[in-house]
């Protein structure tokens, strides 16, 4: 989820082959109520892009009355993004939003100078069994966007750019890319996408991004005579041609990237600056607790608990 249960995150092995810049293996984190796999940060790479975390959720299933409940909790200098493949969950946060979110559509909630919410999964999901699987990342800001104001933005499914031909179909989910462009705010240029093969169906990377890599979900792809299975991630050399082939069963993957940033980031807990005295400031504001008149406040509605400072 959107909330990090660590400090300074974990971060999966590396390595690196011929034909890929790097190959990140996440590692597991069980969450209690679902598992998570973390691909970024990693050791090799911090960022692919401006994408500086990236999470698969699940797969979960929950029995009639269970759950995720992520309480609030605060970012700074990033926006995450959710997009899921199965499921539902509800998102609140400080500016008011009160948010489901399904398969196929995004929530894009970018915190600036801070903003605080909640994940949990909705009183009306609960009256039944149900699942969950599904993709959270963050997008680091440039640093003239770090203090900005909060903001978020919800694009249905059918709003989002969809391209579907020969055994493989896309959805743009942000940024430009396949001579499509997303309705989604950005503040660089980016691409985010949710790409589906059949067996032995081909689709190419944008090549005119500086930065690019995919994370494989379910099945198997082949890039350049080499097999990798779900669960992998590969970041590629700029300006390399590459095609990605469905492997024997198929392949859902997605495929990130973009401009890289002027320098690197801090991270800690759910903060990303680009100094370590942002992230101080924003910890002693959330240590303060002063939810009516500091920098954060609790999202309306969900405001009778929160994640305290680690």
């Amino acid at each position: 989820m959107s909330w990090n249960p660590s400090l300074e995150p974990q971060c999966p092995d590396a390595g690196a082959l011929d034909d890929i810049e790097t190959l990140i293996i996440p590692r597991a984190r069980d969450l209690g109520e679902f598992e998570v796999r973390r691909a970024l940060p990693a050791p090799k790479r911090q960022m692919v892009g401006p994408f500086i975390f990236f999470d698969q959720m699940g797969p979960a299933e929950f029995l009639t009355g269970q759950g995720i409940d992520v309480r609030p909790h605060p970012h700074i200098g990033l926006g995450t993004v959710t997009y899921l493949y199965d499921g539902a969950f509800q998102h609140r946060d400080s500016l008011g939003t009160n948010q489901m979110i399904h398969p196929g559509a995004v929530n894009w909630m970018v915190a600036g100078n801070g903003v605080t919410h909640s994940e949990r999964t909705s009183e009306e999901t609960r009256r039944g069994n149900s699942r969950l699987l599904g993709i959270q990342t963050w997008v680091a800001l440039p640093e003239v966007d770090e203090d900005r104001g909060a903001s978020f933005e919800h694009h249905g499914k059918n709003s989002l750019p969809f391209l579907e031909a020969e055994g493989k179909s896309l959805r743009l989910i942000m940024g430009r890319g396949w001579g499509e462009t997303a309705p989604v705010s950005t503040f660089t240029d980016m691409f985010y996408a949710d790409i589906v093969l059949s067996a032995g169906a081909k689709v190419p990377l944008p090549d005119d991004h500086e930065d690019r890599g995919l994370y494989v979900t379910q099945g198997s792809v082949e890039i350049a005579g080499e097999t990798f299975d779900a669960g992998r991630m590969m970041v590629f050399r700029p300006g390399d041609a590459i095609t990605v082939t469905g492997g024997a069963q198929g392949a859902r993957l997605m495929a990130l990237g973009g401009e890289t940033l002027a320098g690197p980031r801090h991270i800690w807990w759910n903060f990303v600056a680009s100094s370590r005295e942002r992230i101080d400031a924003a910890k002693a504001a959330w240590a303060e607790g002063d939810w009516t008149h500091g920098r954060f406040r609790l999202p309306p509605g969900d405001d009778a608990e929160f994640i305290p400072l680690p």
